[in-house]
Formats: C-alpha cells, sequence, structure tokens
C-alpha cells in the first residue's frame, strides 16, 4: 500500500460567515473550511454575539423601535467590516421570529441592504427547523433509535423527529423565551405543542432530546453531572439545576452562575420549555452536541460551494 504524506496534499481553505438575526441577540458566525483529501475540516475563526433584544419590542409592541433599528443597521456595517477583515467568500444572513412577526421587518430588511450592503433573509419556523436539522445529522454520528431535535430561541422553538435516521416531522411553535418573559405566547400554542408531542410520543417510544441554542448550551457547561464522552446529561440533571436557578433572581444568577444579563433572565423560561417537552415524550437523556442555527447556515453555504465546483469541473473543457 502506498503511503501518502497529508502534508503534500493540496488544500483549498476558504472563509465563510453566518448571521444569526434571532430575538434575543444578532450573531456573526465566520468559520474557516479547509479540504485535505477526502475529509473537510471546519474550524472557529469568530463568534460575535450582541445582545439586541428585539423580541422584547416585537412581542409587546408588533414593531421594532426606531432605536433599535437604527442599532441594528449600525451592526451590520460592523459585521460587514468584520467579513472583510476575515476575507468571508460567502455568507448568508437569517432573520427568524422576531423579525418574522414584526409589522415593520420588511422595511428594516430594506435599510440593512441600502446602508450597510447586506442581504438579510426572513426565514419561517419550517426553513429554521429544517437548517437546524440538516446541521444535527451531520454532527450526530449514531441514528439509531428515535430523537427529538429541540432548538429553542427567543421567539420560537423548532422540532424534529427523527426515527432510524429518517425524518418523520418537522415543526415550528410560537413558543420562546423572549415571548415567555413578555407573556405573549397564546394558550392555543401551548396546546398545540402539547397535543402533537403526545402523539408523537406514542407513536415513537423511547425518545431521546438533541438541544440546540444557547440555552441550553448554557446549561449543559453549569451541569455538574454529565457524560462529555456523548455529549449528554440526564432529564433529571436538568431539572434539579433548572429548580436552582428558577429559585434566585436574575440578579442572584447573575453573581452564583457568572451569567450575562441577557442569559440569566431567559434561562429560566429555556429550561421549562425543554422540560416541558421531556417530560411530553418521556426523555431520559438531553444530548447537547452545541451546535445552532448559524452552524447549519455554513454547512449548506459550503455544500452549495462543493456542489458548484463539481459542476464546473464536469463542464470544464478537456484538454
Amino acid at each position: 500500500m502506498m503511503m501518502i504524506d497529508k502534508d503534500t496534499l493540496p488544500t483549498y481553505g476558504i472563509n465563510y460567515a453566518a448571521i444569526d438575526i434571532g430575538s434575543n441577540a444578532v450573531r456573526l458566525l465566520i468559520k474557516h473550511v479547509e479540504e485535505s483529501g477526502e475529509v473537510p475540516t471546519m474550524s472557529k475563526e469568530l463568534l460575535v454575539r450582541v445582545p439586541l433584544r428585539l423580541g422584547f419590542d416585537v412581542f409587546a409592541t408588533g414593531t421594532i423601535s426606531e432605536k433599535k433599528a437604527k442599532s441594528m443597521v449600525r451592526l451590520m456595517k460592523a459585521y460587514r467590516q468584520l467579513m472583510k477583515v476575515y476575507d468571508v467568500e460567502d455568507y448568508r444572513a437569517c432573520a427568524t421570529s422576531a423579525m418574522r412577526d414584526a409589522r415593520n421587518g420588511s422595511a428594516i430588511i430594506k435599510r440593512i441592504a441600502q446602508k450597510a450592503g447586506i442581504h438579510v433573509e426572513i426565514i419561517d419556523g419550517q426553513e429554521e427547523a429544517r437548517i437546524i436539522y440538516n446541521n444535527h445529522l451531520t454532527y450526530m454520528g449514531d441514528r439509531k433509535g428515535n430523537y427529538m431535535y429541540v432548538d429553542v430561541g427567543g421567539g420560537s422553538t423548532e422540532v424534529n423527529l427523527l426515527s432510524e435516521g429518517q425524518l418523520v416531522c418537522s415543526r415550528s411553535y410560537n413558543i420562546g423565551t423572549v415571548r415567555i418573559l413578555n407573556q405573549a405566547v397564546a394558550d392555543t400554542e401551548w396546546k398545540r405543542l402539547e397535543t402533537d408531542l403526545k402523539a408523537l410520543a406514542q407513536s415513537y417510544p423511547g425518545i431521546n432530546i438533541v438541544g440546540s441554542g444557547g440555552n441550553i448550551n448554557k446549561l449543559y457547561r453549569l451541569a455538574e453531572h454529565k457524560d462529555r464522552r456523548l455529549q449528554r446529561m440526564t432529564v433529571a440533571t436538568l431539572k434539579e439545576l433548572h429548580e436552582s436557578l428558577a429559585a434566585l433572581t436574575v440578579e442572584e444568577r447573575m453573581a452564583k452562575y457568572d451569567l450575562k444579563p441577557d442569559r440569566a433572565d431567559v434561562i429560566v423560561p429555556a429550561g421549562n420549555i425543554f422540560l416541558l417537552v421531556s417530560r411530553l415524550v418521556s426523555a431520559t437523556y438531553i444530548y447537547v452536541p452545541v451546535i445552532g442555527l448559524s452552524d447549519g447556515i455554513i454547512d449548506e453555504i459550503y455544500e452549495e460551494h462543493k456542489a458548484q465546483r463539481a459542476r464546473e469541473l464536469m463542464n470544464a473543457p478537456r484538454r
């Protein structure tokens, strides 16, 4: 067998970026993709998170205030400059629940395009769920059994059920941490979530949860008892931690658990949602691979560019 020194293989490195405009925070993620051989490697170059908290405007008044609109335009200008500094080849900017609900969301998107030169897409809940689901498939090696992929954001919760490696259903609910804090979740939405998940649990027993989003990532890091090798914790562990957090004021959570203000208030309603889903499907474990929408966006950009390069090679004139 001929041995090949990997250092002699040609490499192809490129930077991609994702902007996630959520109800609580706006993130910029830049990853470097290095192609060496058949398996590409992705490394995080930059992650910036700014808590604009758009949902607190939208879920209370139905619009984004002029002050926050100006802040968003300034932030997009800054993100554009950072992408230039990091030589980003391509990016995708996606706005989720708060911008979907804001009556002036489309107008703000136009302002961002004109003043910051960034094209923002307002994606619906199904598209958000699909991106997150596809990204989880990339990171989860074991496809056996039943897994419910749950992404809890500020404005919505996306749920995907995977059974034996096949997507069974993909759903989005207007239930999120910022909505809960604003008392803006309709009773009918809670009922729809409960009815749907109970039915799925009957048809697909033995469901465990794969969680994504900043809050479950933080809860996993705070948990004392967890399986680091499998990147999971028991629902009982989450329940114990959640009860400790819920018993404290926001200021006390910040001091005891070293939380930022914009995390300390939303982490308890996030725990409520994960525990509710766990109870409805009788889950034992929550897997936390620490990935989210931004990772999924970059994965899709890379796959699109890879396919485009393959098409160009096929169509290139032969010598």
